[in-house]
């Protein structure tokens, strides 16, 4: 059973931090990489540090403690966050009392923390996912020790609760709901470095979407490495739905969304919740990766193409206005073009509004890793093209749709030129308009047109 511990600050921990920095109070700059379970991470290590006494420096040229939080997900990733650490060792050397750490899903990876140990001699923290609470200690120990502190990937079994946090927006919030992934999807490092699933009490997670609410946030993510698994590890007898259902019945002017959806488990009682709710966006990002039966199995998906396209047309049949979203991998090792021409027909016949595709990207210590890859990286290329070509398409038919008509939108601030602001449609769409209106509130705005994904309205009068 899944246990709950309460964040305790270490004032021993803190009084040598400050002590270290005996003029100003220090300054702390926290960079996180890849998803939003992530940025959510982030907000917590920068919390913890302003708990500590820390303060927060904009840039890293004004920083005492620097902190990458790191992606694993892709190669590509990986390597990202080898050039930008690098870079940093030019501001080590310009001022020697500069911490520079490196933590989160890459620091999972025993051969990571090793890589930074002999490589990197500059880096004076590494720890992983499971290490946030305990940072100020971790601090301290390179401060007294005057040692490195490498501190070895480690699985934690209970969760932390009440952790201090710096939200990074004053109305849009990431509520984690459970930790971790079971599901070893055969291309996934995920459960590897975030380790088995794990779900909070009902009773905390409703406190904390309460006190979001009370604070005036007005779209509230769920997050999850697979939100549908929530309830594993508990004796409470709920299951995502019946969490949606709980928080959905609060009072307030707010939205609910929810990431990731695993398609083996996502329920027709969770696309009824969806429709019954009062504060429920009607947007459902539902990952299929491929469109092949063949291919999936590959995966370790457990589902099919056929199973997968039920789901989605029970969910049109009850929320028409519903959009969709999904993440494809192309060129996973073995894909004929007979596979990835299946893959054509689901999107084609989903429609989705938002398409996210990959090149596949080995990952070592994956099961995919060791399947042999002989499909040519130019064929792999023309295929995603080919997706592009057709999910443009699609959005054009989509975003025409809607012209004339007027939508609810959360806006979110100034847009990409000068004049132009931005919202968010309960379906999770963008819309721009040229009138001003304050950023986290809701407005009406009625959609004139659109260009690619991005619609364009005018704000109705208040």
């Amino acid at each position: 059973m899944t246990q709950a511990v309460h964040f305790t600050k270490n004032a021993e921990a803190a009084a040598a931090i400050m002590a270290y920095y005996n003029e100003a109070p220090p300054r702390a700059y926290v960079h996180s990489f890849g998803c939003q379970q992530n940025v959510n991470d982030g907000e917590k290590i920068l919390g913890v540090l302003l708990d500590a006494g820390y303060g927060e420096a904009a840039s890293p040229e004004e920083a005492d403690l620097i902190i990458f939080n790191t992606c694993a997900v892709r190669e590509h990733a990986e390597q990202r966050v080898f050039g930008n650490v690098g870079a940093l060792k030019q501001l080590k050397e310009q001022n020697p009392r500069l911490m520079i750490a490196v933590c989160g899903c890459m620091a999972q990876q025993p051969q990571v923390v090793e890589k930074f140990k002999m490589s990197y001699p500059f880096v004076d923290l590494v720890f992983g996912v499971n290490g946030i609470d305990r940072l100020p200690q971790l601090i301290a120990q390179r401060i007294t020790g005057h040692k490195r502190v490498m501190q070895q990937p480690f699985e934690r079994t209970e969760i932390v609760e009440d952790m201090p946090i710096r939200r990074g927006s004053s109305f849009r919030a990431w509520l984690p709901i459970m930790y971790g992934c079971d599901n070893f999807c055969s291309y996934c490092i995920v459960p590897y470095v975030r380790g088995r699933e794990r779900s909070r009490k009902s009773a905390d997670i409703l406190a904390e979407f309460r006190q979001l609410v009370a604070q005036g946030y007005k779209d509230i993510t769920l997050l999850g490495q697979n939100v549908n698994s929530y309830g594993k590890g508990l004796d409470e007898g709920l299951d995502f739905a019946d969490l949606l259902a709980m928080l959905d019945a609060e009072p307030g002017d707010y939205r609910i969304r929810f990431m990731t959806s695993h398609p083996k488990d996502a329920t027709k009682k969770l696309i009824d919740t969806m429709a019954a709710g009062r504060h429920i966006a009607h947007h459902l990002h539902l990952p299929v990766q491929s469109g092949s039966d063949r291919i999936l199995q590959q995966m370790n998906r457990h589902y099919t193409a056929q199973s997968y396209l039920a789901l989605i047309d029970y969910a049109k049949s009850r929320i028409p206005d519903m959009t969709y979203s999904s993440d494809i991998i192309v060129g996973f090792p073995g894909e004929t073009p007979e596979d990835f021409e299946e893959t054509l027909r689901l999107i084609e016949r989903v429609e989705y509004m938002q398409l996210f595709t990959f090149i596949y990207s080995k990952r070592t210590g994956t099961r995919a890793a060791e399947m042999p890859d002989n499909t040519p990286h130019e064929e792999k290329a023309a295929r995603i093209a080919r997706i592009v070509e057709v999910q443009d398409a699609i959005v054009e038919k989509l975003t025409g749709q809607l012209a004339g008509t007027t939508a609810r939108v959360l806006v979110e601030g100034p847009g990409r030129l000068p004049g132009v602001t931005t919202g968010r449609l309960d379906n999770n769409m963008v819309v721009e308009f040229a009138q001003s209106a304050p950023a986290g509130q809701f407005a009406e705005v009625t959609i004139t047109g659109a260009k690619g994904a991005v619609l364009k309205g005018e704000l109705r009068a208040q």
